[in-house]
């Protein structure tokens, strides 16, 4: 705290110790200058009124009786009144009426006085009535203003007006450290909270901050009335470390934690539903370019959920195999890294819904709760909560359909069943809109631009100030929540996922590995019959083993004190079981033996066809697949050929609907799959 030097005043006779000595000029004339100071701001009017009054004398001799000063003096107090009338169209209606009133006087006195003398008739009486009183009514109305100085009125006037939004009052602030909240009173009939969300890019270069720094929460009771928030500083740069499980042991319904907003709060996000909240469970879209941080979003967020007591987990990353989920496999339930395996995992998810719902139905749940997992009153073993999480499923619906996720969307939330969707961009050629809307809530992490934030965010979020586009690639980690149990207030809210490191990852998989649940018998029946052996033989992988506690050395993960430690001095190649298991990265590599050259791959020219022509090839296609011997194909089998006529998956995905629909082809079990219906012959 900064300390003032501390100064000997002029009036304190140093000679005399102990005696403070006054001077009676200059303690009056201290009295004056207070007195003078505080009345300045209350002059101007009784300045005008005396200057109206003085001015009227040297009038009357120049125009005494003069009929043309007559005719000038009136019109000049007619435009007088009527350009202050419109000056002050911009102000408020009071202040517009005293003010054309004031003048209207004034002039009127003016001109009297300047024809007729001052003295003449009521003219002083007037003047002595009528001067004092309207000084003071502007001087009343100056006391009773908020702000007596005004300045800081017509500052934030000015810069309201000046980005668009003239009129608009701040009826109050609230200012905390790095955030400030301004209450916002819009004129009504003449502009709306949407108004002020397009006024953001310029009020944000007006105040000198990005874009994203505002944000904008309306009224839901009052239209005409919006709360301004901003956020000067980027608080979230530096990065949080997982501060480890915020609910150890506990259920899937407690709130999952994974990040902290701009404003320090934490960011959770909940799974199941609740009742008694009134909130349903949540499917979750994930989206963010390459380089976004997406992936570190998942990973905390599943870090987080393999320490819950009550909840099991399928998860499928067909794209980067264990590149991503490799840590936390020997956590998951079901881990499906290959398009064979996806498959079968959504045709399981499938199957599951009507069989956990049969269940919940007959112990009388109507959603899942946690009394769900525990042992039921007849004994019967309890059904834990399922999250089917999938990883970079552009790969996944490429394979398969854009519509693979949508049947699960529209009915898994009833069967305690969450479905997760991670994608870098989840536009209509990568998603069928069906899907995204079954889907609910959304993690958008950085995208490439606004358009790509359309497709995740809800326009409420947007029009708030809402720009992961701001972002790209350059802040991973950051996100937008827009989810089930999250507040609209929120929903603009920058905020950033934990930094959980692989060593956090391992000592949760270890750690809470006998209180995660197992696969329970209803939805395992339910798997086992649909997919089989893809299921009863999918691939469990062990836990990986710790070094021994030897006092700290061998710890990877202190729960009590992060952040996390590693012992940097072990050999790795002590890890070795034998000379062939370490592989010395300093060694020289061996000499280059042959070079083998790969020819370009030939590209057969596209050309463009009409809709109708399309339609026909992808008849005629058929018609070679059922000649070919085939029995059972789907849009992939097409796509080869129709990329060259410049056909789309979406439009491929839409014929073999249709041909569903005509019934030349028709469903079966496996996901993406049409069997071949042949042709009825026509009867002659």
């Amino acid at each position: 705290m900064r300390r003032h030097q501390y100064q000997t005043p002029a009036h304190f006779d140093a000679g005399q110790p102990g005696y403070l000595h006054l001077d009676p000029n200059q303690h009056m004339g201290g009295v004056s200058e207070y007195l003078l100071h505080r009345a300045k701001p209350y002059l101007p009017p009784w300045i005008v009124a005396a200057g109206t009054g003085i001015l009227s004398l040297p009038a009357n001799y120049m125009w005494n009786e003069s009929a043309a000063a007559a005719v000038g003096l009136t019109l000049a107090s007619l435009g007088l009144t009527a350009a202050t009338w419109w000056a002050g169209k911009p102000t408020s209606h009071q202040r517009r009426l005293h003010s054309a009133i004031t003048v209207a006087a004034s002039t009127s006195w003016f001109t009297a006085a300047a024809l007729a003398g001052p003295a003449a008739g009521p003219l002083p009486s007037l003047y002595l009535i009528g001067a004092p009183a309207l000084a003071a009514t502007w001087n009343i109305r100056q006391l009773l203003r908020v702000n007596p100085e005004g300045a800081g009125e017509s500052a934030d006037k000015g810069l309201l007006e000046k980005v668009g939004l003239a009129k608009t009052l701040v009826t109050s602030a609230k200012v905390q450290p790095n955030k400030a909240e301004f209450e916002l009173q819009l004129p009504g009939g003449e502009l709306t909270p949407d108004d002020v969300s397009k006024a953001l890019p310029k009020l944000a270069g007006a105040l000198r901050v990005a874009k994203n720094a505002l944000r904008t929460t309306p009224d839901p009771d009052d239209s005409s009335r919006t709360t301004l928030t901003v956020v000067p500083n980027d608080l979230l740069k530096a990065g949080v470390p997982y501060p480890g499980p915020s609910h150890p042991g506990g259920s899937i319904a407690d709130p999952i934690h994974v990040g902290i907003y701009e404003d320090g709060a934490d960011m959770a996000m909940f799974f199941p539903g609740d009742p008694d909240a009134h909130r349903n469970a949540m499917h979750l879209l994930v989206m963010g370019m390459t380089g976004s941080g997406k992936s570190e979003l998942g990973i905390t967020t599943l870090d987080e959920v393999i320490t819950r007591r009550d909840v099991i987990i399928w998860a499928s990353d067909p794209a980067k195999a264990e590149q991503t989920l490799g840590p936390l496999l020997p956590a998951l339930d079901w881990a499906a890294l290959t398009v064979d395996d996806t498959k079968a995992m959504i045709t399981a998810l499938r199957a599951a819904i009507p069989a956990r719902t049969s269940w919940l139905a007959k112990y009388g749940y109507k959603q899942w709760v946690p009394e769900c997992a525990e042992i039921q009153a007849d004994g019967s073993p309890g059904m834990p909560y399922l999250i089917g999480w999938f990883e970079e499923a552009a790969k996944t619906v490429r394979e398969t359909d854009d519509d693979v996720f949508t049947g699960i969307g529209q009915e898994a939330r009833s069967a305690g069943i969450s479905l997760v969707v991670s994608m870098q961009r989840a536009s209509h050629t990568q998603m069928s809109t069906d899907t995204r809307a079954s889907l609910g809530s959304s993690a958008v992490c950085g995208v490439r631009d606004e358009r790509d934030a359309q497709f995740a965010l809800p326009d409420e979020a947007l029009d708030a100030g809402a720009a992961p586009h701001v972002w790209k690639d350059k802040k991973p980690g950051y996100l937008y929540l827009v989810a089930n149990g999250i507040p609209e207030t929120f929903w603009a809210t920058p905020g950033r996922a934990y930094l959980t490191p692989v060593e956090a990852i391992t000592w949760a998989v270890v750690e809470f590995a006998d209180v995660r649940a197992q696969c329970d018998p209803v939805t395992a029946k339910a798997a086992a019959n649909a997919v089989g052996p893809a299921f009863t033989q999918r691939t469990r992988y062990p836990l990986p083993a710790l070094p021994a506690e030897d006092g700290d050395d061998g710890e990877i993960y202190d729960q009590e004190n992060a952040p996390m430690r590693y012992d940097y001095d072990r050999d790795p190649a002590d890890d070795a079981d034998d000379e062939d298991g370490w592989i010395d990265p300093d060694a020289e590599l061996p000499p280059v033996e042959q070079v083998v050259e790969i020819a370009p791959p030939e590209i057969p020219p596209r050309t463009r066809v009409g809709k109708a022509e399309a339609k026909k090839i992808m008849t005629e296609l058929l018609a070679d697949f059922e000649a070919e011997g085939r029995t059972v194909v789907g849009p992939i089998d097409f796509m080869e050929f129709c990329d060259r006529f410049h056909r789309g998956r979406g439009w491929v995905s839409g014929q073999v609907a249709e041909m569903v629909g005509t019934g030349r082809l028709r469903e079966t079990d496996e996901v993406g799959r049409y069997e071949i219906v042949p042709l009825q012959p026509v009867a002659a």
